[in-house]
Formats: C-alpha cells, sequence, structure tokens
C-alpha cells in the first residue's frame, strides 16, 4: 500500500501561483511514476501532469503546458506541482496518484493504482 497526502491548495486570484504537495509513505516512493489530477464539479476527472519514477521523464496535459511543472524529490518521498499563471478554469480538486514505474507515462485515472485525498484550488477572477 501505498499513501498518498496532498497539500498546499487553497483560494488564489487569477494570474497568481500555489505549488502542491503530494508526501508520500507507505512503500518505496522511488520505485513509483507520480501523476496529478483533477476534478471540477461535474466533470470527469482530469490528467494534469506526471512524472516517471526516476524523475528524468515528464509529461503535461495541453491545458497547463507551460504554466504548471511537476516535479519530484525522492529523498522526501515528495512530489510537487507548481502552479503559475492560474486561470479560474484552473478551479478543481487537485488529487495525486501513484502506479508502479514503467516504461512510459500513463495519463489515464484506471492506469494508478494509488491515490490521495485532493487539495481544494480555487482560482477567483
Amino acid at each position: 500500500q501505498v499513501q498518498l497526502v496532498e497539500s498546499g491548495g487553497g483560494l488564489v486570484q487569477a494570474g497568481g501561483s500555489l505549488r502542491l504537495s503530494c508526501a508520500a509513505s507507505g512503500r518505496t516512493f522511488s520505485r513509483y511514476d507520480m501523476a496529478w489530477f483533477r476534478q471540477a464539479p461535474g466533470k470527469e476527472r482530469e490528467f494534469v501532469a506526471a512524472v516517471s519514477w526516476g524523475g528524468d521523464t515528464s509529461y503535461d496535459a495541453d491545458s497547463v503546458k507551460g504554466r504548471f511543472t511537476i516535479s519530484r524529490d525522492n529523498a522526501k518521498d515528495t512530489v510537487y506541482l507548481q502552479m503559475n499563471s492560474l486561470k479560474p478554469e484552473d478551479t478543481a480538486v487537485y488529487c495525486c496518484a501513484a502506479k508502479p514505474g514503467g516504461f512510459i507515462i500513463m495519463t489515464t485515472p484506471d492506469r494508478y493504482d494509488y491515490w490521495g485525498r485532493g487539495t481544494q484550488v480555487t482560482v477567483s477572477s
């Protein structure tokens, strides 16, 4: 089992920044690919970004490319999502997810085995 706990959400004005953190425990963090997903009210869960187990490969959704950056610190068992130039449409609950490390990065929720409870991000206009 891998336990994931997100933090760093909050209320921010459009154009502002937030950094989300996801702390992992329970298994060897460095063996897991990590991802961020988000879900807005009435909408499907949406892929945001993912990073490979070693941190050398990452992938961002087109909707956040150039604004969000995913990173990880395997020494701290933590993955981060730096969010800049936030827009009202970024408002959602952001969840981190983990899956055993693979050869390619997965972008669909069904590929991930472990999930955190999420942290709310609200961007006001």
